[in-house]
């Protein structure tokens, strides 16, 4: 069941040039042109498919790229359409990530009226964000981000921070964690960043080794746990959690199989996955077969499937009821599909270091008897 889009309206355009960034030569797939937008074509045929669709919620989620590019007439035009279908009595969400650079009052005001959920990408203070967050003349972003973020705050945007673990920042767990509760951003999702580097043959300088992130997981998980009483939202942790409370993970990276979401990129083009836009994993695009066929392609399939293809280490490990082998991207970069995660040994001391104190919180969970919160906008505070 396809649970959301993942909309890239601009494509891989960014008006920043972040050296991590994976998606920015995907423009490679669209050579044809410099600038890419989504027409009012495939934006009109985008919302009619989607909505059409049996299922309770369509969940629209804007990325990139850079989705602000596309102005704010875009957006505008897009909740117009969600709003003329929705006779079918389907419920509508909306969230979007930006890097913030282009956030005034109206974004502000037109989020705030639409109830988007806002990601904004942040890397921590000024010397660790600007790093390797800058704009296209090289200089720095934080102190634009910060200003987008207190905007937000004064419009009554619901957002969340995203922040992504280099080499550099993941050797800062407490740094990341003090500043982000002294500017009050208790909603955090820290994203491991690795990449192939095609030219040296090997993982990007940029990368976090399997063994910094492990430490990084330990000292972050101790600050959030808290004595049994977490002070702050964290996805990875707060996903976990769910699955000790007794439920499905809640996020595709350690969910059985893949494809919960499919990217629609700017023409139209239905990709499998955000990690492999790509010309193998293509399943077709909107304004040649309906996307309600595209969802059910035997590709697909395949590539939902495919993450079930574990090696008998992963089989016989105590954590695969947690991880289920993690994210197929991560495997790929050992060798294949079948191989070890690159973050395998990360994940094995989280997972055994954080073991007991997760059986407390669960069980005083389950005490509480609360339904988990899977909305990044919720979690688990007393």
């Amino acid at each position: 069941m396809l649970s959301s889009l993942l909309i890239k309206p601009a494509g891989p355009d960014c008006n920043m040039k972040c050296a991590y960034c994976f998606y920015l030569d995907k423009s490679s797939l669209y050579p044809e042109s410099k600038l890419h937008r989504m027409s009012e074509h495939v934006l009109k045929e985008l919302v009619a498919q989607y909505m059409s669709l049996d299922c309770d919620v369509a969940s629209f989620c804007w990325q990139g790229g850079e989705p602000t590019l596309m102005g704010l007439d875009f957006f505008e035009r897009a909740i117009r359409l969600q709003r003329s279908h929705a006779h079918t009595g389907k419920a509508v969400s909306n969230t979007i990530q930006t890097n913030g650079l282009l956030v005034d009052a109206d974004w502000a005001r037109f989020w705030r009226r639409n109830n988007f959920l806002v990601g904004v990408s942040l890397d921590g203070p000024r010397e660790l964000h600007n790093a390797y967050r800058v704009d296209k003349a090289n200089r720095g972003t934080f102190e634009r981000v910060m200003r987008s973020i207190e905007l937000l705050r004064e419009h009554g945007v619901d957002f969340n921070i995203l922040c992504v673990l280099n080499d550099i920042t993941v050797r800062h767990p407490e740094r990341l964690i003090s500043f982000f509760l002294s500017h009050d951003l208790r909603f955090i999702q820290f994203i491991p960043c690795v990449e192939w580097d095609e030219s040296e043959g090997k993982v990007a300088s940029f990368s976090v080794t399997p063994e910094a992130y492990g430490e990084f997981l330990c000292v972050a998980f101790d600050i959030w746990y808290n004595d049994g009483r977490p002070q702050f939202y964290e996805r990875f942790f707060n996903d976990v959690l769910a699955v000790y409370a007794g439920y499905e993970m809640p996020t595709c990276v350690m969910k059985r199989y893949c494809g919960d979401y499919v990217v629609v990129e700017h023409n139209g083009d239905v990709y499998a996955c955000d990690f492999f836009v790509e010309p193998n994993w293509k399943v077709g695009n909107i304004l040649e077969k309906p996307l309600g066929e595209l969802i059910k392609s035997d590709l697909l399939n395949r590539f939902r499937r495919r993450k079930r293809e574990l090696s008998s280490e992963c089989l016989n490990c105590r954590w695969l009821h947690i991880c289920n082998g993690g994210c197929p991207k991560y495997r790929l970069i050992c060798g294949g599909v079948q191989s070890k995660n690159y973050f395998c040994e990360a994940y094995k001391r989280f997972f055994s270091h954080s073991h007991r104190r997760y059986l407390r919180l669960a069980e005083r969970f389950g005490a509480l008897g609360g339904t988990y919160p899977h909305n990044a906008k919720r979690h688990f505070l007393d």
